[in-house]
């Protein structure tokens, strides 16, 4: 309606302008030189009346944008004018006013409620500019590193030398652990950089988070776990010990005296045999449990050096094959690129394989089409990967924080080490192993 009304004016203005210079230049060459003046004076009246009433209106949008600008929103138009068209303009502009400060009340509402989480959260956030600046720091990333105010990326360097070099080239980075120390103390710091891009700004979004209590109750949860465990398997092997011989002591001793040898029956003595062949038993499984203890406890450090990651999987892909007579399964193996190389002890990522592939097979002992596949290559974040799947049950979800718990097993024999060794031998590597498992198990051994 506005743009309208606006429209209409500036037409009927130009009209009038046109029809009063067509009559100054008729009157002109009538030689009607009176008829020619007041045509001239309309003339000039009209054009300065357009002028005046541009001038105003985009006056009026100047103050208005400029308002807004300076975030000024107490500016307001009289709404009572005898120009129709000049007085909806005031009130179109005086609802727009309204209408951003309304907008711009809820945003700072908005703000100040993110502001209240970030500076509540006990994770520490705060993001830096490409020239450094720091522009946002919750309380609790300058609590974390004991300084405070954080402005620019320099101060990294008053807090720890090494902290400010994973800074200084203001790249991204992936989750990275940095040990702090300083007089309250060491720390134990999980840091993130990621990009983000605001308002056509590029930034660098930091999360620090302190991980000692969080390492500390993962600890307390794993010790608790291998202590079950552990316990679970000693004291099965104990107990009939515990009780066999209980029962052949009763055979030898009478209350506080010793049975005289002439009293033994031929039962007792053939019991006493059995007996006495199963502690052998008991002990030596006990015995074999240990020592897979100390396997755990004992693996070397990798010697590694460059791999072709085809030839490996060949002759992971043969060792397995010869498992073929017992369990049917296909065994494919895929390479992405050919010629990939891993850096790593090939000895003990064979074994690592070998067992995978193992606990594979037998996940498919019974099924019908079991299939196989070990792939090799390089993941999103350029890092090189073995993967070995499988089309099996797959691992119930309550036990995947079990499998890789030392000595936990769900089956009849083994010593339930494999997994975690897996795991030990991939931390020595610097890498690491993850599991999923839906319509396939996965499990994937990553490489730095």
């Amino acid at each position: 309606m506005v743009s309208r009304n606006i429209y209409l004016q500036m037409v009927l203005r130009i009209i009038f302008i046109t029809l009063s210079a067509v009559a100054a230049v008729y009157f002109f060459f009538e030689k009607q030189y009176i008829g020619t003046g007041i045509a001239t004076i309309m003339l000039v009246a009209l054009t300065s009346s357009l002028i005046y009433y541009v001038n105003q209106t985009n006056r009026k949008i100047a103050y208005f944008f400029d308002a807004i600008k300076n975030e000024d929103f107490t500016l307001r138009f009289p709404e009572k004018l005898s120009v129709k068209s000049l007085e909806e303009l005031n009130h179109s502009l005086n609802m727009l006013n309204a209408m951003i400060q309304d907008i711009y009340v809820k945003k700072q509402a908005q703000e100040q409620y993110y502001q209240e989480i970030l500076r509540q959260a006990d994770i520490g956030i705060f993001t830096i500019n490409e020239k450094g600046h720091i522009l946002y720091a919750n309380p609790t990333v300058q609590d974390l590193l004991n300084y405070r105010p954080l402005n620019h990326v320099k101060q990294l360097n008053l807090i720890d030398h090494n902290l400010y070099n994973l800074f200084k080239d203001l790249k991204p980075f992936e989750n990275t652990i940095f040990k702090l120390g300083n007089e309250r103390g060491k720390r134990e710091l999980s840091l993130k950089c990621t990009p983000i891009m605001i308002e056509e700004q590029k930034l660098l979004l930091v999360v620090v988070h302190d991980i000692h209590k969080e390492l500390d109750d993962k600890e307390t949860d794993s010790w608790v776990k291998l202590i079950r465990v552990l316990t679970h398997e000693i004291m099965n092997t104990i107990t009939p010990i515990t009780s066999i011989s209980d029962s052949i002591l009763n055979y030898f001793k009478s209350g506080s005296k010793l049975t005289e040898p002439g009293n033994f029956s031929e039962d007792q003595i053939k019991n006493t045999a059995k007996g006495l062949e199963v502690i052998k038993t008991q002990g030596t499984d006990l015995m074999s449990f240990v020592q897979s203890y100390r396997t755990f406890l004992s693996v070397p450090e990798p010697d590694k050096e460059l791999v072709p990651a085809l030839a490996l999987l060949e002759k992971i892909k043969l060792l397995l094959d010869e498992q073929k007579d017992l369990i049917k399964v296909e065994i494919e193996i895929l390479v992405e690129p050919k010629e990939l190389e891993l850096y790593l002890d090939e000895k003990l990522i064979t074994q690592v394989l070998l067992n995978l592939g193992k606990n594979a097979q037998q996940s498919l002992e019974h099924q019908d089409k079991g299939n196989i596949r070990i792939v090799a290559g390089i993941n999103k974040m350029s890092k090189k990967y073995i993967q070995v799947q499988d089309n099996g049950p797959g691992i119930s979800p309550e036990l995947m924080d079990e499998i890789f718990v030392p000595f936990f097993t769900t089956k009849n024999t083994g010593t339930g080490i494999g997994l975690s060794l897996t795991k030990q031998i991939m931390r020595l590597h610097g890498g690491s192993i993850s599991v999923s498992s839906g319509k396939t198990t996965q499990f994937t051994l990553t490489f730095n």
